[in-house]
């Protein structure tokens, strides 16, 4: 056999057991020859292969439900078939005792709280899930999303720039999340980085390829390439990944709007790198064994050691990405002890011969880049459907490997046997404890410590009456709210609590005193927090003598101190094995092969729907990164926790890439061998690649300068408008903001702009010219410099004045005066001394000649000012916040007239571009804008209004009701979601959205017509897409022009009107 017929044996054979282990995993079948029938049946097809498998068991009778779900509980030894053991827990419940019946109750709660322990996912929440993707995955085997929005792009470039040396973004084009997360995680090793930049395709093959492989395999290499240059040297914040995708979409046989399974998707894509690099080592090779790095980087060697029907063997195999059951385990360790030996394996330690047959795995050789598969979906037989796996799984960040190795074999058997040993001795000692902190035969149990101690307080009560009913007053109605206390004492001594009620006092009169006197409110222990004082006495035994009481009290008081010292010493031996258990591998001898966590891929949704990002750490600034498609952000090793280790919102580890920490050039930047340097961007690129890139980002800055271009021409456009508005004399302020805020701003923005010159305009001239007769009455003799001067002052004072008043919400002064709202903000002097000169230079001031004189010397003031003295930019800017700020009203107060109109679709829009712009401006300062809460509440409201109408047109069930309702939801609810979750510090708005989920989600078990039910499976994967990408929206509604008086007296009308119809509830 030559050379290459021996390297494409093994990989034809590495191959096959790669499919074996996706089909054993998806399928949970253990039987190998029904598994590689299935492979031969299907021509190695995995999605055939599935249906084949699939519909196999689906004529093979199954499971009663009680097996089933016995088989699926957490705790379950996955190596022990079921029946083979008798339960010591089973209770039969088909007798009459009631006993049994409480003892099985008791006996589900403790399976249900320990199940709620050990994974923090309730059996309901558990159950709900299973329904839910049940439901979902109904009537299709892989449902298609028919989700088409994609992320569109600002139309500004500059906002696609690429900020210093920040990493690049990968753009979504249409669910490939899981490309981006896969490809970031690859590329952020720089070895690989180097490999795939630096390929040059094979010299024979660069003509015509030679076969399918070679056809498919090398212009996807090329594309890499391109992308991968890209993401090293773009100026953009993002590049486009599609030239790349469209090759893979003819290998995955899917449309383009269904989502890729990650582990999938690796395992084609280092086939493909493999084979690619195969090719080219072939053709390097000169008569040697070819070298390929693919293999060198990702794939290691295993030895499995076992026995088949009491036969022993030896086989070593080579593996790539190491696929781990999650089902059952708390941790990576254990998920790999588990995986190291699959069934019985007592006589691999033994010379008898025995008919047991198991085998244990152990790494002979481990790869630079260790790849593990968690195992987080899993194929139901029994429903013949998939489902995800919510379990909490924890994973270090430094993981040694050594009790694993073969050259460790000897030390690591006799680590597990004491582990076992340990364990055996643990779950002894815990189950003792839990019979004193568990004490009872019923259904309620209490600490034992807690029970003497309950029953030394009963001995010691005094008692208080013959009789627990005698105190009771006979007289009150049923249902009253009130109960008698005892009375005091008729004689001169203090009253005694013990005395019955029936030995003082006498006569109907004095009765009926008392009763007036001692009714009380009944204690209700869930709305009140403390006990009344004069609550009667609690239970005391009627009859207990002085030597009864002190023996008893002897007995109960050393029965309790010796149950505290059994409970802290078992709690101590406890504490101590898992102690022992931790240290166990914790000897220099057994840290020698330390993996880093290079990166975490994340799957966040259900078993046929959801969104992928990637956690990769940053060795060069010590920090873990974010890479979510287009957005790459700093992050923790806290957020990664939460994401990725499960039992919350749905998020979980798919992928973990551990790296070898002593092979460092994996991760090394390179260096110029002349002069030393760590070479970076443009350099590290090959000669094509780099002129590749270099026009690109000519293209990048070609496309910023002619936006430039087009906003100079616009703003020169603006400026011939004014000028031809100001020679026609029209008054000031007659065009509104243009509502793009990347458009230039004008050159003198005016700070009343209004689309009603008559009512502000007006309004504004009186306010400026009884300014200037107040002071041309303080001083008559003025030239018009100092008039002016005056006039400003007294102007600036009125305004001061109403910037400092406390004001309710319903009188809202920045409203009032661009000037009120820049004192509230604090802007620089100067920007609020040029307002005021402009308001004060307005042709239309007046027509006597001292308002004349004055706004001559004002518009020559203004021309005096230099560019130096007042920065018109951030004049400008000022100003553009302003008129913001105003539409930002306008946006709020239509949207809650139309709210408490109960017109809740119209409202919804103007109070989505209310909260935005609003945010926006707080970003810059808290006085910037409205509050935030309180729109965020009724935005929140008012898509709860509109989620609960859809649900009603739904619910009806006839044709064009349920489309109108589907309809909704798609344009406005599910297109607002992201908007809800996209700031996770805002719980509300989660609820709120889980609330709308759940809503949709309860249709699932109900009985509906299958036209429905495909409806409803086509819409929830919409709905329950967990992304926070926001998709492209709605225009903002067109807003209507409001006078300054008009505006506050609507705005005031408002909120007062909401002020008269808050509750308690809104929060508020």
């Amino acid at each position: 056999m030559t050379v290459e017929q021996n390297v494409l044996q093994q990989h034809s054979q590495k191959h096959q057991q790669t499919l074996l282990n996706q089909l054993r995993e998806v399928t949970g079948t253990t039987d190998v020859q029904l598994l590689q029938q299935a492979l031969q049946a299907s021509n190695g097809d995995l999605a055939e292969a599935v249906a084949f498998l699939t519909e196999k068991n689906a004529k093979v009778p199954q499971q009663d439900e009680a097996t089933y779900y016995q088989t699926a509980q957490i705790n379950n030894d996955r190596y022990i078939s079921v029946g083979s053991q008798a339960d010591t827990n089973v209770i039969d419940l088909t007798g009459d005792d009631k006993d049994d019946l409480q003892r099985a109750i008791a006996l589900s709660l403790e399976e249900s709280n320990r199940a709620f322990r050990e994974t923090g996912i309730t059996d309901e929440e558990q159950a709900i899930s299973r329904v839910l993707e049940a439901s979902i995955a109904e009537n299709k085997a892989s449902l298609k999303r028919t989700h088409t929005e994609v992320w569109t792009d600002s139309p500004n470039p500059h906002d696609r720039k690429r900020q210093q040396n920040c990493p690049v973004g990968l753009k979504n084009v249409g669910n490939t999340c899981w490309f981006s997360a896969v490809i970031q995680s690859l590329f952020n090793l720089l070895e690989f980085q180097r490999l795939v930049l630096h390929y040059s395709p094979p010299a024979r093959v660069q003509d015509l390829p030679r076969n399918q492989k070679e056809h498919r395999n090398l212009p996807f290499m090329q594309e890499l390439r391109c992308l991968f240059s890209l993401l090293v040297g773009s100026k953009r914040k993002y590049v486009d990944p599609s030239r790349a995708v469209e090759i893979l979409k003819d290998a995955f046989k899917s449309s383009e709007s269904q989502q890729q399974d990650v582990s999938e998707f690796t395992h084609k894509l280092l086939d493909w790198l493999e084979d690619a690099f195969q090719i080219k080592a072939e053709e390097d090779r000169e008569g040697e064994k070819p070298k390929n790095p693919m293999v060198d980087l990702f794939y290691g060697r295993f030895l499995a050691v076992g026995v088949l029907e009491g036969k022993k063997f030896e086989n070593t195999e080579m593996f790539g990405q190491y696929p781990l059951q999650v089902n059952g385990f708390k941790d990576l360790h254990e998920c790999l002890e588990a995986a190291m030996i699959e069934g019985e394996i007592e006589s691999l330690h033994s010379a008898e011969n025995s008919a047991k047959s198991g085998q244990e795995h152990w790494f002979t050789e481990l790869p630079p880049v260790l790849t593990f598969e968690l195992s987080r979906f899993e194929f139901n037989q029994t429903l013949g459907r998939p489902e995800k796996i919510h379990n909490k799984l924890e994973f270090p960040s430094m993981l040694y490997m050594d009790r694993y190795m073969d050259r460790n074999r000897d030390i690591t058997r006799i680590k597990r046997e004491e582990i076992r040993r340990l364990k055996e001795h643990l779950t002894v000692l815990q189950q003792r404890l839990e019979r004193y902190l568990s004490y009872g035969s019923g259904p309620k149990r209490f600490p034992l410590a807690d029970v003497l101690q309950y029953a030394m307080e009963f001995a010691s009560s005094k008692p208080v009456c013959t009789s627990p009913v005698e105190d009771i007053d006979t007289t009150v109605p049923p249902g009253a709210t009130t109960a008698q206390v005892p009375p005091p004492a008729s004689t001169g001594e203090q009253p005694d609590a013990s005395v019955p009620p029936e030995c003082s006092g006498s006569g109907p009169q004095a009765q009926q005193q008392q009763q007036q006197q001692q009714r009380i409110s009944i204690h209700k222990p869930f709305t009140q927090s403390r006990v009344p004082p004069d609550l009667p006495m609690h239970p005391a035994p009627r009859h207990i003598s002085e030597e009864e009481l002190r023996v008893l009290e002897g007995c109960l008081h050393r029965w309790r101190s010796e149950v505290e010292n059994d409970t802290r010493d078992l709690q101590a031996s406890i504490s101590r094995i898992h102690r022992t258990i931790e240290l166990m591998y914790s000897d220099k001898s057994m840290m020698q092969a330390p993996y880093r966590l290079h990166a975490v891929l994340v799957h966040e949704g259900q078993a046929n729907a959801g969104h992928y990002w990637a956690y990769i750490f940053d060795p060069h600034q010590q920090r873990w990164m974010k890479y979510n498609d287009i957005s790459v952000t700093k992050s923790s090793w806290e957020e990664l926790v939460r994401d990725s280790f499960g039992g919350y919102r749905n998020a979980s580890a798919y992928c973990l890439m551990y790296i070898d920490d002593k092979k460092p050039f994996l991760i090394e930047e390179e260096f110029d061998k002349e002069t030393g340097q760590m070479l970076s961007g443009l350099d590290k690129l090959p000669p094509d690649l780099k002129e590749y890139v270099e026009a690109d980002n000519k293209l990048f800055e070609k496309e910023m300068e002619e936006w430039d271009a087009l906003q100079a021409r616009k703003l020169q456009q603006e400026k011939l408008a004014l000028a031809a508005a100001s020679v026609a004399a029209q008054p000031m302020s007659t065009e509104p903001c243009p509502p793009d805020n990347t458009a230039a701003p004008q050159h003198d923005p005016e700070y009343m702009e209004q689309q009603s010159p008559t009512g502000d305009s007006k309004h504004l001239q009186e306010d400026t010219e009884r300014a200037i007769s107040k002071a041309a009455a303080e001083h008559d003799e003025k030239s018009p410099e100092a008039l002016l001067n005056t006039a400003m002052k007294v102007e600036y004072t009125r305004l001061l004045r109403f910037a400092q008043e406390d004001t309710p919400p319903e009188r809202d002064y920045r409203l009032l005066h661009v000037i009120v709202y820049f004192i509230h903000n604090q802007a620089p002097k100067k920007i609020v001394e040029r307002t005021l000169l402009v308001q004060f230079a307005d042709r239309n001031l007046g027509f006597d000649e001292r308002c004349k004189s004055i706004m001559k010397v004002a518009r020559a003031k203004l021309e005096l000012i230099k560019p130096d003295e007042v920065n018109m930019e951030e004049y400008e800017m000022w100003h553009q916040d302003y008129m913001k700020f105003r539409d930002t009203t306008v946006f709020l107060l239509i949207g809650l007239e139309l709210f408490l109109k109960k017109s809740y679709m119209d409202s919804l829009m103007y109070l989505i571009y209310a909260y935005q712009y609003n945010k926006e401006l707080l970003a810059k300062g808290p006085y910037r804008g409205h509050e935030e809460e309180m729109i965020a509440h009724y935005r929140r409201e008012c898509l709860l209004k509109v989620n609960e109408h859809a649900a009603a047109l739904f619910e009806t069930g006839e044709e064009t009701k349920v489309n109108a309702g589907l309809s909704i939801m798609n344009e406005l609810v599910v297109a607002c979601i992201p908007l809800l979750l996209v700031d996770e510090m805002e719980e509300k708005d989660m609820v709120a959205v889980e609330d709308m989920r759940n809503r949709w989600c309860s249709y699932l078990g109900q009985e509906m017509e299958p036209n429905l039910q495909e409806k409803l499976t086509d819409f929830l994967p919409k709905l329950l897409d967990c992304s926070t990408e926001i998709k492209s929206f709605h225009d903002h509604p067109k807003l209507p022009s409001y006078s300054t008086l008009e505006l506050c007296e609507r705005y005031g009308r408002v909120m007062t009107s909401l002020t008269l119809s808050r509750t308690p509830a809104d929060g508020r």
